[in-house]
């Protein structure tokens, strides 16, 4: 079938007619689509990396905190450990301060031993790590989807949020 113009011919096809099921089932696979690419987006953005300082720590610990959880590798003389935790599942996040260092206290709801601590920390890292941990927390609570913020974009509002969050 052909359509005129003014200028030109243009063909033209019919349209096709889709049920409710049919509609349902592009809806439910675009979304599923949309949740997936989402997610993987979301496990590879890694937001903040901090290390234990070396002299004082000999096998170093670090902290890697990416949008849906936290990373801590725990350094021993010929292995090491390594917890991950879910944003969702970390109850409280405690600094202690001395005159040189600081150590990050992160309280988890599913470890047996709820308490992950890493010592020997510069102070005003700590800090902002534990800004961060806790702008994702306000942001999981609330179930916002962030997978389309960038990097930066994402970390200016986490420091937002948790300094109102913090009362700061």
């Amino acid at each position: 079938m052909y359509k005129y113009n003014q200028k030109t011919i243009v063909p033209t096809t019919s349209e096709k007619f889709f049920s409710q099921d049919e509609v349902d089932i592009l809806i439910a696979k675009n979304t599923g689509d949309r949740t997936l690419a989402s997610l993987l987006q979301k496990s590879n953005k890694l937001l903040f990396t901090m290390t234990s300082v070396f002299p004082l720590d000999i096998f170093p610990n670090t902290i890697n905190i990416e949008e849906g959880r936290i990373t801590i590798i725990t350094r021993h003389l010929f292995s090491s450990e390594e917890h991950s935790i879910d944003i969702k599942n970390i109850s409280n996040v405690f600094i202690y301060t001395s005159i040189f260092f600081s150590q990050l206290v992160v309280i988890s709801k599913t470890f047996e031993e709820n308490e992950i601590k890493l010592r020997n920390l510069i102070p005003s890292q700590a800090v902002y790590a534990r800004r961060i941990i806790e702008g994702l927390r306000v942001i999981d609570h609330a179930e916002i989807d962030t997978s389309g913020f960038s990097k930066r974009e994402l970390i200016e509002m986490l420091e937002k949020l948790s300094s109102r969050s913090s009362g700061a």
